[in-house]
């Protein structure tokens, strides 16, 4: 049965994103006619407001790309990375501000809706993410001037994109029992060889759908710029901030640490016999690619077993009337009675528990690794058979769980067959995730307007 705990990695990516967000991270993409000036802030700055840009009759203003603005500045100092050129940030934020402009009006047209239950749920995981309650995170956004009501907006935009993106881009996924043959086929090739797990950055100079000769010689120009520009010394990370067309431009272009099999096709081959800091050009089906080898780390064969845990929780969800300290003694409280055996944990699941699980008694049934949020496996990892954990707070409220079994399964054929569907649709998620924004950009009206003079 899925319950609440239980997330998509699109989901988790939500999150990560929304709170960002919430901590004024939020780093945007993209155009001209921004004015970068310092000024003044408030209603001094609302009132010499100007419209830049028009996607599809929807305005977006002067004041909105100074707010994403800012939030990148506020991005790349929590990552103590140094300020990049100002015009360079506005023509990021404004870009970004298009994408998503777009791809909300998108959503709203084919009838994709956010209720209030959702945004309640995000705004409580928000604080949960930023290590504090709701009053605080209000406070915090307050003296940022951030209203409420605006932040509630946000969040609940933030929701309809991702809405919009897994019920699209995923669709657009097809994974077929050929790709999976070949799959299995290159993994008895490597075997011997042994896995490589790599840390890889790109700068994407994208190319639309239909390019022209033109258009894809002046990208492939451009791309070699930026190589000879990082063999020349050049921070790479900087370059993928002020040139990369991807979404990650604003973390440096940074892929993250995987194995190689979670990686593009295309990305390995061109950087296996590369050394540590080596680089190369690609061209994949969304543009060409700068790629750095950051980090190579020897690695095993996928598992052909996994271990599964049966558990049992006790959810409490917090709310104005139900605070994280009153959620934590109650959960303490019915720990100690189910100790001394006084209680049945069961029993106190059906009760109590604000879960779907809760008409089982809070069982969640067997689980394998990866299928709760982390704070959650993480304490249910620490616990032997029969052990109850302390009261645990993630971002759905208060927990107190029960781990009944533990067992060692065997995967069979086709339980192998559909991990590796899993690992070819992640790996293929990004790519058309960027040809999908790419297009549903380019089917846009946008409208670029100059400042008054």
């Amino acid at each position: 049965m899925m319950t609440h705990l239980r997330l998509s990695l699109a989901s988790l990516l939500a999150i990560t994103v929304l709170a960002a967000n919430a901590q004024g991270l939020r780093l945007p993409t993209a155009p001209p006619a921004v004015a970068t000036g310092a000024g003044t802030t408030g209603d001094a700055q609302r009132s010499a407001d100007f419209i830049v840009a028009v996607v599809n009759s929807e305005p977006i203003t002067n004041y909105q790309v100074r707010q994403e603005v800012q939030r990148s500045v506020r991005q790349l100092a929590s990552q103590q990375q140094g300020l990049q050129d100002a015009r360079v940030l506005a023509d990021q934020a404004l870009e970004r501000l298009i994408n998503d402009r777009a791809q909300l009006q998108m959503a709203r047209a084919t009838g994709i809706k956010v209720d209030e239950t959702a945004v309640d749920d995000a705004e409580q995981a928000v604080a949960r993410q930023n290590q504090t309650d709701l009053a605080e995170m209000h406070r915090r956004l307050a003296a940022d001037g951030i209203e409420r009501s605006q932040f509630r907006k946000q969040l609940r935009d933030q929701l309809l994109l991702v809405r919009l993106r897994e019920r699209d881009v995923s669709q657009r996924v097809k994974i077929s029992e050929l790709d999976v043959d070949q799959y299995l086929r290159e993994q008895e090739r490597t075997q011997d060889q042994g896995l490589v797990e790599m840390h890889i950055a790109h700068v994407l100079v994208a190319l639309p759908e239909a390019a022209t000769a033109a258009q894809i010689a002046a990208a492939q120009a451009k791309s070699q710029r930026v190589l000879e520009s990082a063999r020349g010394g050049e921070d790479f990370s900087k370059l993928a901030r002020e040139q990369s067309d991807a979404p990650d431009a604003g973390t440096g272009g940074q892929l993250g640490l995987r194995s190689v099999d979670r990686y593009p096709a295309l990305f390995v081959d061109a950087t296996r016999s590369l050394p540590v800091g080596g680089l190369a050009v690609v061209r994949s089906g969304a543009g060409f690619h700068v790629l750095k080898v950051l980090e190579k780390r020897s690695a095993g064969m996928p598992a052909t077993s996994v271990v599964q845990t049966r558990a049992s929780h006790i959810l409490l969800r917090l709310s104005a009337q139900s605070s994280e300290a009153a959620a934590r003694n109650k959960l303490a409280d019915f720990r100690g009675r189910i100790l001394a055996g006084q209680a049945d944990f069961a029993t106190l699941a059906r009760e109590n528990s604000q879960d779907g699980s809760a008409a089982q008694g809070g069982d969640l049934g067997w689980a394998s690794q990866g299928q709760f949020v982390p704070e959650f496996e993480e304490a249910m990892a620490a616990l032997a058979p029969g052990d109850i954990s302390e009261p645990l707070v993630s971002r759905f409220g208060v927990h107190l769980i029960q781990v009944k079994e533990r067992r060692t399964l065997q995967l069979s054929q086709r339980e192998q067959r559909e991990a590796v569907r899993a690992i070819l649709r992640d790996k293929r998620l990004d790519e058309t995730y960027l040809t999908w924004a790419q297009d549903l950009r380019a089917r846009a009206y946008v409208e670029m307007r100059e400042p008054p003079g």
